[in-house]
């Protein structure tokens, strides 16, 4: 009759260990669904402005050449069933940037383009679609920060290390914009 009070003892402790357990594991899990989700929110942000850059191109048409090369990747990066990293989405939305930087001196060039209302409407389209991928770099960075803390601090990284939990890579800048910008008048 004195091993009851133990055996009682022994199955709390082993019942609070296992509910930590599926909990932390749910809680990894629920994180990962988090990350993936903000990812699609770039990827919805991204398309936006794939969409928003390509009428602002065919309105620019006669007065710009646009790279191929970016084209022939927005396509591919839009086909069904590719699945970019996000180091390739990163690269793709550096590269979408630079022909956005890229079409902006072009409409300041070109008077009678800056004037057309078309362009100022796709302008102010574009600023807001850019807040919109900023958010959602934002979202998906602290999402993804959330979770690789709980990969690295103890006890939590003892299930991360068990079920393999590995760390995500944020969503940075590209290296052009982490500089001084610079005016030549």
């Amino acid at each position: 009759m004195d091993f009851v009070p133990i055996l009682i003892g022994i199955v709390v402790v082993l019942l609070i260990v296992v509910v930590w357990i599926i909990s932390t594991i749910n809680s990894f899990r629920t994180m990962l669904v988090k990350i993936d989700e903000s990812e699609s929110s770039i990827d919805v942000a991204l398309t936006k402005r794939f969409d928003l850059l390509t009428k602002m191109f065919q309105a620019a048409k006669g007065y710009m050449k646009h790279e191929s090369e970016t084209l022939t990747k927005v396509v591919q990066m839009r086909q069904p069933g590719h699945s970019a990293s996000i180091n390739e989405k990163q690269e793709f939305a550096n590269e979408v940037s630079r022909g956005l930087q890229a079409l902006n001196v072009v409409v300041e060039q070109y008077p009678d383009l800056k004037a057309s209302q078309n362009v100022a409407k796709l302008q102010d389209a574009t600023f807001e679609v850019e807040e919109n991928l900023q958010a959602s770099r934002r979202v998906y960075n602290s999402n993804v920060s959330i979770y690789n803390q709980k990969v690295v601090v103890f006890p939590s990284n003892i299930i991360a290390n068990w079920k393999k939990f590995l760390k995500r890579d944020f969503f940075e800048a590209d290296e052009i914009k982490r500089g001084d910008v610079t005016f030549d008048f």
